[in-house]
């Protein structure tokens, strides 16, 4: 079987030698005879591949230890519900949502269901069309939020802020790191609460990281509106992230990929990799005469890289042909349109330099 390359958003690529361990583990896993989505979860074998995932996240982030991490499932889409449902103690609470793109306008429309939202504008455009995002002191944060969300990395619109905001100690910052988290490091001291859906650098859908300072977990009960217990932190905790059955498969992964960041030297080893890969590919647009991304060079994203072909009709074309070069899931989100290039940790060199080269030739044929 000719050797395909995975660029979709998410589900995404997985790590070749994480999916040769699936496959040999499958049919028999710990040498139990069986496989570990038959296994109960309250079994003692499969207590401790949680435990052990749990201490490979916490190593990797570096997370302090007045910080909770828990394995939640419904995705990032679930805790846009659970955050405002946790944190607010009455209806008529304030909160700010940096509106970067759609996941984060996605977020902040949720919290609107359970009180008072102050969407934050902070995208904008220069005079050569470039997309970027405001100075901070731009932005139009409420004197009296409780909290601010943002989203750090956009994957429809490749947009990212790559500085972490500062803002009063007072206010919580909260943060949608989906399409980044375990792709560089994180000062976690500097958030009330971190979440990220697996399907990107974590493993396979069916997971959902939330990392949440103690204090914040232990001061969430609601006095306007009962909490659905599979969304209530303190349950969670309590129940050690299985107060339902979760999916098994998608944590014995997502300990799998963990062990092999790991392996390559953690979060700054596989940083500058990332950096490498998108630096080749965004090279690669610029200098063409065929593509282009309209994104101001300070807030590229290296996870996420969209382009556009300048003409536009071959685009279909582009798409097409891309697949008999091993080149799969290119396409744009259906609200962006273009190419997107996701190339999260799994994403190897030499995928990279494939898609530069059919770039290269589908640019000489279409000149």
């Amino acid at each position: 079987m000719k050797k395909k390359f995975n660029f979709s958003a998410g589900p995404s690529m997985l790590p070749e030698s994480v999916l040769n361990q699936i496959k040999e583990e499958l049919l028999n896993w710990n040498n139990l005879g069986i496989s570990v989505m038959e296994i109960s979860h309250r079994s003692s074998e499969f207590e401790e591949l949680a435990q052990k995932t749990q201490r490979n996240l916490r190593i990797l982030l570096d997370v302090p230890s007045n910080y909770t991490i828990l394995f939640c499932q419904g995705g990032a889409r679930a805790q846009f519900s659970a955050i405002p449902m946790n944190l607010l103690k009455k209806p008529t609470g304030n909160i700010d949502y940096i509106n970067t793109g759609y996941w984060g306008y996605r977020a902040a429309i949720e919290a609107q269901k359970f009180c008072n939202v102050n969407i934050v504008n902070v995208l904008d455009k220069d005079i050569n069309g470039f997309y970027f995002i405001k100075p901070i002191n731009e932005w139009n944060i409420s004197k009296d939020s409780l909290y601010i969300h943002y989203c750090p990395n956009e994957t429809i619109s490749g947009i990212s802020i790559n500085d972490i905001p500062i803002f009063s100690e007072t206010k919580i910052l909260i943060a949608d790191c989906s399409s980044m988290l375990l792709s560089q490091p994180i000062d976690i001291n500097r958030f009330g609460i971190i979440y990220a859906s697996a399907q990107k650098n974590i493993g396979v859908p069916g997971l959902t990281v939330v990392i949440i300072r103690n204090d914040l977990i232990f001061n969430t009960v609601s006095n306007y509106k009962k909490i659905p217990a599979i969304l209530d932190y303190e349950i969670l905790l309590s129940n050690n992230s299985m107060f339902n059955t979760p999916v098994t498969i998608s944590w014995y992964i997502a300990n799998l990929v963990l062990e092999w960041l790991k392996k390559l030297g953690g979060l700054s080893k596989i940083n500058e990799f990332n950096k490498k890969k998108s630096a080749l590919l965004y090279k690669a647009i610029d200098d063409s005469d065929c593509y282009y991304n309209n994104i101001n060079y300070k807030y590229r994203s290296i996870m996420n890289v969209p382009f556009f072909l300048k003409r536009e009709k071959l685009t279909y074309l582009f798409l097409e042909e891309s697949k008999f070069f091993g080149l799969y899931g290119l396409k744009g989100h259906k609200i962006h349109g273009g190419i997107r290039a996701s190339i999260y940790n799994a994403m190897t060199l030499e995928g990279v330099l494939n898609l530069i080269k059919f770039m290269n030739f589908f640019s000489r044929q279409c000149s």
